[in-house]
């Protein structure tokens, strides 16, 4: 952020006052951030929700009146579609990875469950006589707070997961070989002990499996999460219900990301219509029979 602001901010608007910037000041910058300075859609955006953030900040302080970033036209970022792993990938994975991580690779082939939300499973969220999982903390790692422990991301992410037979039998093996010794302990611990570090999991353990496994170069640990989303549509789940499994803040939110993975409905609509008319001709063939 703060290389941000000295190479795109500052320059521009260090020898402003607030107030004297206006909206068409503000949309030919950030015009400029991608024309200019060559930045990528998403990195202009970021640059922007900066800039943004002070001027919010400036009207809530009385500073200014008006937020001149409130109707700037922002660049449209590509969205990628997304290809989830095979079956067959995520079991290599399993197998690849260190073995203290193998029922993590499975437990979030089987819940979607967030990366974060898989190291903040402690033994009081899993009942395996039940088969469900609850999601009620997750574990988060930020420069300037370190690693620390709190609820999930927003309030639809408090949920309860069911639990398939894989996913009770693979926490069952975890647990007899790296056992938890009371309700408070960690599922899935780091090598030392303590909870999962992000980036030392994704550095000592989840990248060399991915090299081992065939598995593109960049893949993370939410792969597994469109991994059971994409199994969840396959087999034809509602939205809503994807998106409660996933604990989306709303359904949209599930469509915007996996809208591709449903099944095409051409077919399906063709012969909703023809079905539609076809009993309707069959309705009236007596009606004509005995008329004739």
């Amino acid at each position: 952020m703060a290389q941000h602001l000295r190479c795109y901010v500052y320059p521009a608007w260090e020898k402003r006052a607030l107030g004297a910037i206006k909206p068409g000041d503000v949309q030919s910058w950030v015009t400029s951030l991608t024309t200019t300075h060559g930045l990528a859609a998403s990195t202009s955006r970021t640059v922007f929700n900066t800039v943004n953030a002070v001027f919010r900040a400036a009207v809530r302080d009385r500073m200014i009146s008006h937020n001149p970033c409130a109707e700037a036209k922002l660049p449209s970022v590509p969205r990628k579609k997304i290809v989830p792993l095979a079956v067959e990938q995520v079991r290599t994975l399993s197998e690849e990875i260190p073995a203290r991580y193998k029922g993590l690779v499975l437990l979030g082939a089987a819940t979607g469950l967030r990366p974060g939300e898989l190291f903040g499973l402690q033994l009081r969220h899993v009942d395996l006589l039940h088969a469900t999982v609850s999601v009620e903390q997750q574990i988060q790692q930020t420069a300037k707070h370190g690693v620390y422990v709190c609820p999930p991301k927003t309030a639809r992410p408090h949920r309860t997961v069911p639990l398939p037979r894989m996913a009770v039998d693979a926490m069952k093996a975890h647990l007899r070989d790296f056992p938890a010794d009371g309700p408070e302990s960690w599922i899935f611990t780091a090598p030392q002990g303590g909870p999962v570090v992000y980036t030392h999991f994704m550095d000592g353990s989840w990248r060399p499996a991915c090299a081992k496994a065939g598995i593109p170069k960049g893949t993370g640990p939410h792969a597994l999460r469109h991994h059971y989303a994409s199994l969840l549509i396959k087999h034809g789940e509602s939205v809503k219900t994807v998106s409660e499994r996933l604990g989306h803040t709303n359904a949209a939110m599930t469509l915007n990301i996996y809208t591709h993975l449903w099944p095409d409905s051409e077919e399906r609509t063709r012969a909703a219509v023809d079905k539609a008319y076809a009993d309707q001709s069959a309705d009236a063939q007596p009606q004509v029979d005995e008329a004739a």
